[in-house]
């Protein structure tokens, strides 16, 4: 099948190749590429920024001649299903259902008109065709993504109801205590429970308290351990630093056979990787550092400070106290480190604030290899990252580290304020709160939704995605999706389904396949009379209505057989305007840019 056979103009854009590997930030507004279901996941595609020697269009032509405007239209039509107008809260509604949020940045242009045109007393809150290309034009790509189900979890309304029954389900637990050991942790609500979750393509989900403000703690580890590497690179930061699991507690002065801490998810890995980082400024600096990269994995939500949380830290550590003297009298500093510096930005960072929303766009940054889902911004290198998630793999849930590796198989952080930063490399990024915690100080509530999310989907990163029949694979395409057929197209057109005909126009189907005998779509609604599938298909898709079948029939001549005159005059009609000549010669540009929607799609 060619790949775009039907829509000259509609669906042609400019032929932009997304080249791989040269390039790590997408611009803001395009998003990642399309999703893969291989066993190894997603690969993402990155804008090179050239066309091909073959391109002949100028920008001016791909904004005002019919490229992306008339992909505008054919959204405008699968939107509104038939309809003249949409209303404003139709089409959120309706992207709010693909998993983009109206808060996302990269929506921000198309928002703030769509806002405008909702104000405008002529409009009455509706948008007509024009009116809506003008809103969606400046995320046209991001947004036919998003209504192609070309995003890494396509039927993102399923997928979410299967987690909240999980969570649903996790609610229940109700064993485990709350932290005590300093009173801002001993104050917290044990009926708290939230899980937000971000994909890789900025798909967005929340459950319960997921606005609800608390500090990170533990889960600061790996964030700053991904900030020393991309600042220091990986073998200057572990001179000073390990990669083992302990075996121990994570407070127990200890350190592996070199005379360095055992990794930096332990406290004394930790401390040790605050010395590190911005090396010779003064503490305010070094945390206004760290807290800028944090907001920028966060894509710029809520990232804050607890003061009275950092007081009682630093009021109540003796234990973390007594492993900074410990790691001073071991030489296990960098020369010329502060250790009461590097004690309290210790204390400082496990007291920044998030909530699971912000938190879930971190988690979502380490798994799109250090780029922000929402933003698009390069905050962290591949190389940090690849290392955090290896430790966070093997480290990252205290004594329960080696369980949860066996039974969740993915990356995760715990801390003490009953967080869990779980990440699903090149899926997706889950934060989840619920402050009472199981004997090794992990939410029971946490650990039994991650236990469950694995057991019911093959996100273990050693479950066969090509085999496991038993669980499920929400990075797979529907079966409408995927059964891309002529006969799907022919019957949709027979049985009069405009809505099918929309989505397939939309997935970039070949509208003018034909069957064995040679029979277009075209040809079967003219025949059954579906006026509006024929009006769809000539407006919209712009098909060739001189294609003739094995019999040289072409669609007018069944139309004028059975007496369908509303359609005979369309067909008609719209011969008159149609230009067979211009149609060749779009046909033969097609040959030279097969991928030219799916490459920027």
């Amino acid at each position: 099948m060619r790949s775009i056979r039907v829509f000259p103009g509609v669906l042609q854009p400019p032929v932009i190749r997304w080249k791989r590997g040269t390039g790590r930030c997408p611009p803001l507004g395009i998003g990642r590429a399309g999703s893969s279901a291989s066993a190894q996941g997603r690969e993402a595609a990155m804008v090179n920024g050239r066309h091909q020697q073959h391109q002949q269009l100028t920008d001016q032509d791909v904004s005002e001649n019919g490229m992306l405007p008339r992909l505008s239209d054919l959204l405008f039509y699968t939107v509104a299903e038939g309809q003249e107008c949409i209303s404003v809260h139709k089409f959120t509604s309706a992207l709010q259902g693909t998993g983009l949020w109206t808060s996302d940045p990269r929506l921000r242009d198309c928002m703030n008109l769509l806002q405008q045109a909702a104000q405008e007393p002529s409009a009455g809150g509706l948008l007509n065709r024009e009116l809506f290309r003008r809103c969606v034009s400046s995320n046209i790509v991001l947004l036919t993504q998003a209504f192609r189900k070309k995003f890494v979890i396509p039927d993102f309304q399923e997928f979410t109801s299967h987690v909240e029954q999980i969570f649903e389900s996790a609610k229940g637990l109700q064993e485990g205590k709350v932290a005590n050991y300093i009173p801002q942790l001993a104050k917290c609500n044990p009926e708290l429970w939230g899980v937000s979750l971000c994909t890789v393509d900025g798909q967005r989900y929340s459950m319960g308290h997921t606005k609800t403000q608390f500090c990170l703690q533990s889960c600061v580890k790996p964030l700053k351990y991904a900030v020393a590497v991309s600042e220091l690179g990986t073998d200057r930061v572990h001179q000073y630093v390990g990669k083992e699991p302990s075996g121990l507690r994570y407070d127990k002065l200890s350190l592996n056979e070199e005379g360095i801490p055992h990794n930096p998810m332990v406290n004394a890995g930790a401390i040790v990787i605050s010395s590190l980082i911005r090396m010779g400024c003064k503490n305010a600096e070094k945390f206004d550092y760290v807290l800028d990269y944090l907001k920028k994995m966060a894509g710029n939500e809520y990232v804050g400070f607890s003061n009275t949380t950092f007081q009682s830290e630093k009021e109540t550590g003796d234990r973390n106290y007594a492993i900074g003297y410990y790691l001073k009298d071991k030489k296990c500093f960098p020369q010329g480190a502060d250790m009461m510096a590097a004690l309290d930005l210790y204390f400082q960072l496990c007291s920044v604030e998030v909530t699971c929303e912000s938190g879930s766009v971190m988690a979502a940054t380490l798994a799109n290899g250090g780029i922000c889902p929402i933003t698009g911004e390069c905050v962290l290198s591949d190389e940090a990252v690849r290392n955090t998630l290896s430790l966070m793999h093997s480290c990252g849930m205290y004594d329960f580290s080696g369980e949860f590796a066996f039974h969740v198989g993915l990356p995760a952080k715990s801390a003490v304020s009953g967080a869990i930063l779980l990440v699903v490399p090149n899926v997706m990024g889950v934060m989840c709160l619920s402050p009472p915690l199981d004997k090794v100080g992990n939410s029971t509530r946490g650990i039994g939704f991650c236990q469950e999310l694995v057991s019911l989907f093959n996100f273990h990163n050693y479950d066969n995605l090509l085999h496991c029949t038993r669980k499920m694979d929400p990075r797979r395409e529907g079966i409408e999706v995927r059964n891309k057929t002529v006969v799907n197209l022919l019957f949709a057109a027979y049985s009069g389904d405009l809505s099918a005909l929309r989505r397939f126009a939309l997935s970039a189907m070949d509208m003018e396949q034909k069957d064995y005998d040679s029979r277009t779509a075209l040809h079967v609604a003219a025949a059954e009379g579906h006026l509006e599938v024929v009006k769809f298909l000539v407006e919209a898709c712009r098909v060739n209505p001189f294609v003739k079948d094995r019999w040289g029939n072409i669609a007018l001549d069944d139309a004028t057989q059975f007496n369908h005159l509303e359609v005979v005059k369309l067909l008609k009609d719209y011969q008159d305007t149609y230009v067979l000549g211009a149609s060749q010669a779009r046909e033969a540009a097609e040959d030279l840019s097969k991928e030219n929607l799916e490459s920027m799609v």
